[in-house]
């Protein structure tokens, strides 16, 4: 049979078409394939955000603080278990700056009871609520049952200014209204009391070792406490001047106090957390508070608390807190 020219020259353009359209489909195919591959390709550093470990608040964990003081009434401890250390401020409330040697630079550098133990009395025993603490300070409270909340306190305030080389600055009143520096009790006079009234008598050479120093804390214990402690510590005023060292107190028979050990802020609001710590009754171990109004932010404490400051153990007014002057 004979073909036509014509007819060879549309089967030949048939063709043509034909071959161009699987080039193309198949560069459509390929383009297809790379699109997808794109679309599917992991965001590293979203993955890497996600699976980043949270630490107490924190997305990126702060390096150890170094030890820098010593503390007469542990001869080590481990520098991991400082306050500064254990217990971080959630973000992005920072640490507020301390100056050096300063009593809120001291607080923060406490050395804390390795993981959480429990509480202990003076007497060995358990105390009866375990449930008040988040750590324990890794310092002793004696052999009698004087180191109460006040005494507590003023222990804390003792030693900073005992370990820090002020020990002149030492003073605190006893319940009658008399001062009793440590300068004298160091140079050697001892207290007589006779019908309250307090006589001095020299009965000791100079004396200013670390025991002599706690047989002065044990003479404040007796004759001290809550009472004449608020008398002597003076009103900060304002909630929003709260800083490290101050102290929430009410004086009485009893009475109680806590002591706030560290302060953070935020950068933006400005707004202040402060960790508090306390000893209570019988005297026991020193301990950092929980935050029984807000497990989120336990152990932090946010000064812009409503109405009264809510602790585990005691409620206070924003007129409690108060201040050690020189």
């Amino acid at each position: 049979m004979k073909t036509s020219i014509a007819t060879i020259l549309l089967v030949g353009l048939l063709l043509l078409a034909c071959n161009d359209k699987k080039a193309t489909s198949k560069n459509k195919t390929n383009d297809l394939v790379v699109n997808k591959n794109t679309s599917t390709k992991p965001d590293t550093n979203e993955k890497e955000r996600k699976i980043k470990p949270a630490f107490s608040g924190q997305l990126t964990p702060p390096k150890t603080v170094a030890k820098k003081y010593t503390f007469p009434w542990i001869a080590n401890y481990d520098a991991k278990d400082m306050l500064t250390n254990r217990i971080l401020p959630p973000a992005p409330y920072q640490r507020k700056k301390a100056p050096a040697n300063s009593f809120s630079e001291w607080l923060r550098h406490l050395p804390l009871k390795t993981g959480k133990p429990e509480v202990m009395l003076y007497n060995g025993q358990r105390k009866g609520n375990q449930s008040a603490h988040y750590a324990v300070v890794n310092m002793d409270v004696g052999k009698r049952d004087l180191q109460q909340c006040a005494d507590a306190v003023m222990r804390l305030r003792a030693e900073y200014l005992y370990g820090t080389k002020q020990a002149n600055k030492i003073h605190f009143n006893f319940t009658s209204g008399d001062n009793i520096p440590y300068s004298k009790w160091k140079d050697g006079y001892r207290i007589s009391l006779n019908k309250n009234k307090v006589k001095w008598n020299k009965t000791k050479g100079l004396d200013a070792s670390y025991a002599t120093f706690k047989k002065y804390l044990i003479q404040i214990f007796n004759y001290a406490g809550t009472f004449s402690l608020s008398k002597e510590l003076k009103p900060v005023g304002n909630i929003k001047d709260l800083a490290a060292g101050d102290v929430f107190i009410q004086g009485g028979f009893p009475g109680h106090a806590v002591i706030v050990v560290d302060v953070a802020q935020h950068p933006q609001t400005g707004e202040k957390l402060f960790l508090l710590a306390q000893s209570y009754m019988p005297a026991q171990e020193t301990h950092i508070l929980k935050n029984p109004n807000n497990s989120d932010l336990s152990p932090w404490y946010s000064t812009n608390f409503e109405g009264d400051l809510h602790t585990p153990e005691w409620t206070f007014g924003k007129g409690d807190l108060k201040r050690f002057g020189e």
